[in-house]
């Protein structure tokens, strides 16, 4: 797996370097701001980009909006932020594009298990979605709209699983419901959301991207 990094400290870009190549990735390219990132991605042709969201030169949201330009370019673009912090609104536009492919957001502080995050990068860069838990509260619980009205709280605490990237039986196991009742009640979600059964739409991805899209107005 290629990969470019972005990331503006230079003691935790090392790390993370030696980190990922010890799991077998190669870093192509690791670099100090978004504008670097731009061009190395566009030089390499990574199969991920791994990016911090605030960067130089005005360390406020220079690495999530790079993400965001990348994404528009190459839609397949394996993404994952790291960071410190929730962007809530140009991280909902990003994540509102991981119907194309992978797409995640982790927080530093919360990375708590090692083989947890390589595998994490992995199933971002296969096409999959890693969401940390408090990015997806975050941004769920950002506004009001009537799709989240239409829920009971069930349906909320289901929804906000997918989000994480939970199977059925992973969901089940949270919330300590068979893989029956989950079924029915993602269901239900899809039914509330407006997203009848159609051949190529993956409803489960779309079902939360609606939520997030909702989340990335003002």
């Amino acid at each position: 797996m290629r990969v470019v990094l972005a990331e503006d400290s230079v003691l935790l870009r090392e790390g993370l370097i030696r980190l990922l190549e010890a799991a077998g990735m190669q870093v192509v390219a690791a670099v100090p701001d978004a504008a670097r990132l731009l061009r190395a991605t566009d030089e390499h042709q990574p199969d991920l980009v791994v990016t911090d969201v605030r960067m130089p030169p005005s360390h406020t949201d220079e690495g999530l909006r790079a993400a965001l330009v990348l994404r528009r370019q190459q839609p397949r673009l394996a993404v994952l932020v790291l960071s410190q912090y929730v962007e809530e609104r140009y991280a909902a536009q990003l994540l509102a594009s991981a119907a194309t492919g992978g797409v995640g957001y982790l927080l530093k502080d919360r990375v708590a298990d090692v083989a947890e995050f390589i595998d994490a990068l992995r199933r971002v860069a296969g096409g999959g979605t890693a969401l940390d838990p408090e990015v997806v509260a975050q941004l769920l619980l950002r506004g009001h709209s009537d799709p989240l009205n239409r829920l009971t709280p069930r349906e909320s605490e289901v929804l906000k699983l997918m989000a994480e990237g939970r199977s059925n039986a992973g969901i089940g196991q949270e919330l300590v419901l068979s893989e029956g009742a989950v079924g029915k009640h993602i269901g239900n979600i899809f039914t509330k959301l407006d997203l009848p059964q159609t051949e190529g739409d993956h409803r489960r991805v779309l079902a939360v991207l609606q939520f997030l899209k909702i989340r990335s107005l003002p």
